[in-house]
């Protein structure tokens, strides 16, 4: 049964979703209807009904139509068309669950391009003044527009209340240099809080005390929002080591249990979008590309939706696509990602200070989303404040160096708990203990990683980095015997090739079917 479906409106549209109900399988279909007539079927757990008029109240069902023979289809089929009812092979009624909401208003549009903005699309003209006046001067339930043309901009700041929208053709793009990105701002780069550059985009400011700050923003379109890329992070690196040269210099046996000699003079790098303290903030539609380090990064945040964009970060080092950071009700479905790093690295915070502050990641949906490149969909490393409750159904990940990996160090405490994982295709499946970004003080005791499930998961046993190569099917590594990894199901799981399973310090693993 479904159990809820969620939406989203804008004037003409709307966004309906719902989690995977149980006893759905491969093959189960859904109807969607909207004040009783049959709009269509998907078998997707999301569908976008268009052509409605705005303000106006629609009651819309969603009716599972479970898997079934040719014939009980085709008989599925001629009730539709005929408006009846449909049933399942079995005779018996299919589950509905419905859903009533209001379209939302058209909103007041400021155009960049026209006056008195004028700003300039060439590519070259700088126009952060003139586009950060629009940010501010867009009231209350507005919209910021910009129409074709590559708007060449600094970091920028949005507040609650307010719509960006990109058209076709349109590119927010980001210049290369740090300068354009001061004054720094409190932020959190691999679990820890410190000053950064500012993001291209800023939302929300950081305070891990509070609530949201920050509300009820759309960010959406047909266009692009770009960063800086490589030659950004490099610029901001190499200044920043310039003026840690002294620090780095003095503490070169810290420095030594990095990653390499640009991991701390990296941690200052900003965001393509930095959300902080946010709630209710929606990215839709758009290709977001090469951010300085992470693209999508939420902190603190609550009620983050991100669907039908396109993540590109190749050759940027640390170019996560999506990152929710100590923040709940994260939901991201029907996304491309062609990523440098993780695609998707969910994290609480690095040890000590993310066992403290301890805000944790929880209620988190991806389903529905593709990688043609990248390192998969991660829990970790930094995850000291513990993640909790994540699902993830319908994903195609069979392009990507390990598909759904959970890592920690054995210093960083914490937890990672409720993973259930149906429906993907993936080259590996990881919970292990790992020993990069294994620097500062350690927490009071190792991580626990614990309660996983995965359902009809195929997995290929063929990771892709610069190419595809033979890895570890499934591996779960513990930290130690009081740390196992534990309570693991694997149902239904199917391994195409590949080195085999390998399991190190772990309790309680089933394999069933």
């Amino acid at each position: 049964m479904i159990e809820q479906i969620f939406y989203y409106t804008d004037p003409d549209r709307a966004e309906l979703w719902w989690e995977k109900p149980a006893g759905a399988v491969p093959g189960t279909k859904y109807q969607v209807s909207l004040g009783g007539n049959i709009l269509g079927e998907t078998d997707k757990t999301h569908f976008t009904v268009e052509g409605l008029e705005s303000g106006k109240e629609y009651s819309a069902a969603v009716t599972v139509l479970p898997a079934c023979d040719e014939t009980s289809a085709a008989n599925t089929a001629s009730q539709q068309l005929a408006n009846e009812t449909p049933t399942t092979s079995a005779g018996h009624l299919p589950q509905t669950a419905s859903v009533t909401f209001t379209t939302s208003l058209p909103r007041t549009r400021i155009d960049v391009s026209a006056a008195p903005y004028h700003a300039n699309g060439d590519g070259q003209t700088m126009n952060t003044a003139v586009l950060q006046k629009a940010f501010d001067d867009c009231p209350a339930g507005g919209a910021v527009y910009l129409p074709a043309g590559t708007y060449l901009t600094g970091a920028l700041r949005l507040h609650s209340d307010m719509e960006l929208y990109l058209d076709e053709g349109a590119v927010l793009q980001g210049t290369a240099n740090p300068t354009d990105y001061l004054p720094r701002i409190k932020s959190r780069f691999e679990g820890t809080e410190m000053e950064c550059y500012q993001s291209l985009l800023n939302l929300g400011e950081l305070d891990h005390t509070s609530g949201p700050n920050c509300s009820n923003v759309i960010i959406h379109g047909k266009g692009t929002i770009k960063g800086g890329g490589f030659p950004l992070a490099w610029a901001t690196i190499q200044s920043e080591k310039e003026l840690l040269k002294e620090y780095l210099a003095a503490n070169a046996d810290y420095v030594a249990t990095c990653e390499n000699d640009n991991t701390i003079p990296g941690r200052v790098r900003g965001r393509l979008i930095n959300m902080s303290n946010c709630s209710n903030i929606r990215i839709s539609g758009l290709t977001l590309a090469d951010g300085a380090s992470w693209n999508l990064h939420m902190v603190y945040s609550d009620h983050i939706i991100t669907d039908h964009c396109t993540f590109s970060s190749k050759g940027t080092w640390n170019g996560d696509g999506w990152d929710p950071d100590s923040s709940e009700n994260c939901t991201l479905f029907a996304c491309v990602f062609h990523t440098e790093d993780d695609s998707v690295a969910i994290k609480s915070g690095k040890n000590p200070e993310g066992n403290e502050i301890n805000r944790p990641t929880r209620h988190i949906r991806i389903f529905d989303c593709y990688s043609s490149f990248g390192h998969g969909l991660c829990i970790g490393s930094e995850m000291s404040g513990g993640v909790e409750d994540v699902k993830i159904w319908d994903c195609d990940l069979k392009n990507s160096m390990v598909g759904i990996q959970v890592k920690g160090t054995k210093k960083r405490g914490g937890y990672v708990r409720g993973l259930h994982v149906q429906d993907c295709v993936v080259p590996c499946l990881l919970a292990v203990s790992v020993g990069y970004n294994d620097d500062g003080i350690p927490a009071p005791e190792p991580p626990y990683f614990e309660d996983f499930t995965y359902e009809r998961v195929t997995v290929t046993g063929r990771s892709l980095l610069e190419e595809f190569t033979d890895c570890k099917a499934i591996e779960l590594i513990g930290f130690d015997e009081a740390h196992p990894v534990r309570n693991v199901l694997f149902k239904d799981v199917k391994i195409t090739g590949g080195l085999g399973v390998n399991t190190e310090l772990c309790e309680n693993v089933r394999f069933e079917d």
